[in-house]
């Protein structure tokens, strides 16, 4: 809840090239638990040891080992989230094939993660990614609720995965426009301003989020307290390849959230919105916002101190939801130095007290995919 950040230019080896200075947020260390496979993390990548290490959090908490695992699902929104490690691969083989590791015939494979998690925790019931760009993580929860509520498994896990990005996919997020930062690149603290006048583009962090999906039933045999209720949702398309977003689209999703979960507007007291720190995005994400009656609930943008995870951001901003949600108070938005609406409810650079009751969150992807979920305290 203080803001603390990690932006500075990224040092993991594969992400920078010549004399390239890409900004992000990076994992200083790995905590591993001792009590996961030693043979597993071996062979796992770096997006792969992330899943386990967060999985085993969400795991313990929920006590789902006391659950069938033939009742448990796994749905893992990213794709393409290794692409780091499988270059490095690629540059280090490339002349001596003969000796290229038999494992990456599994980890070049996005389903490496549903087996490394499966085989870990004993998951029976099914596993599978989504890929749905930056909106991932948010497709991810949205399938799992689906999947709970046609009784397909009792549980099921949305997991956003990290997307290990090389030095190609920074080079080719700035050559289109959406990664800064030219402006702020000798000071990285003051890169990731989301809805700040002075922002030119998204900042990198590495993240992985995991979320429990179940019936309130199904949590109470177990005697857990659940973060929040799961209202409403919605997932929509713009019909558009591109990476500009649409206003109708982000119109569209958020109404028909809201009139899933049953409420109005007014109801909704905290938006935690997409809020990349786009030139164009963020303003469009404020306009419907407005449009539909919003403009009145306090805002946030979780990026603005972890980075733009990509194919994680729905899952953990999500969790940083559910987390302000349960302690009454909401995180800063750094570096919302000069917000371009002022109009709207910020929080700031200090955070505040308040009682979440319902919570929009919002998440899109490029590809024309708009989400977005209503969740109420419970």
């Amino acid at each position: 809840m203080r803001g603390g950040h990690a932006f500075r230019v990224m040092q993991r080896q594969g992400r920078q090239r010549g004399d390239s200075t890409f900004l992000g947020a990076e994992i200083a260390e790995l905590a591993i638990p001792g009590d996961l496979s030693k043979n597993l993390l071996r062979a796992a990548s770096l997006s792969g040891k992330l899943a386990l290490m967060t999985l085993a959090e969400a795991w313990e908490e929920a006590h789902l080992e006391a659950v069938d695992p033939r009742r448990i699902g796994l749905v893992v929104g990213g794709s393409n989230f290794q692409q780091r490690e499988l270059q490095q691969t690629q540059e280090t083989y490339a002349d001596r094939l003969h000796f290229l590791r038999p494992n990456y015939a599994l980890n070049f494979l996005d389903s490496d993660l549903c087996g490394l998690c499966s085989e870990q925790f004993g998951i029976r019931g099914f596993a599978y990614t989504l890929g749905g760009a930056s909106a991932s993580g948010q497709v991810a929860l949205i399938q799992a609720a689906e999947a709970v509520l046609a009784d397909r498994v009792d549980i099921c896990i949305a997991m956003g995965a990290m997307m290990d990005l090389s030095y190609w996919e920074c080079a080719g997020f700035r050559a289109l426009g959406a990664m800064g930062s030219d402006r702020h690149g000798q000071q990285p603290a003051l890169a990731c301003r989301p809805f700040d006048a002075n922002r030119d583009g998204f900042i990198y962090g590495e993240s992985c989020g995991v979320v429990v999906v179940e019936k309130a039933h199904s949590a109470q045999r177990r005697n857990l307290n659940p973060y929040a209720v799961l209202a409403g949702w919605a997932m929509g398309m713009d019909g558009n390849r591109s990476s500009n977003p649409s206003l109708e689209g982000e119109i569209h999703v958020i109404q028909a959230a809201l009139s899933q979960a049953g409420l109005q507007p007014l109801d909704i007291d905290y938006v935690n919105p997409h809020g990349t720190g786009s030139i164009i995005g963020d303003e469009t994400e404020l306009e419907a916002i407005d449009t539909c009656g919003l403009g009145h609930a306090l805002i946030n943008a979780t990026k603005s101190i972890t980075g733009h995870g990509l194919s994680s951001a729905g899952i953990v901003e999500l969790i940083a939801t559910l987390l302000q949600m349960r302690e009454a108070r909401l995180h800063p938005t750094r570096n919302l130095e000069k917000p371009i609406d002022p109009s709207f409810n910020w929080v700031r650079e200090q955070a505040i007290d308040h009682k979440i009751v319902s919570a929009l969150k919002l998440s899109m992807g490029f590809g024309g995919i708009n989400t977005a979920v209503c969740i109420n305290k419970p």
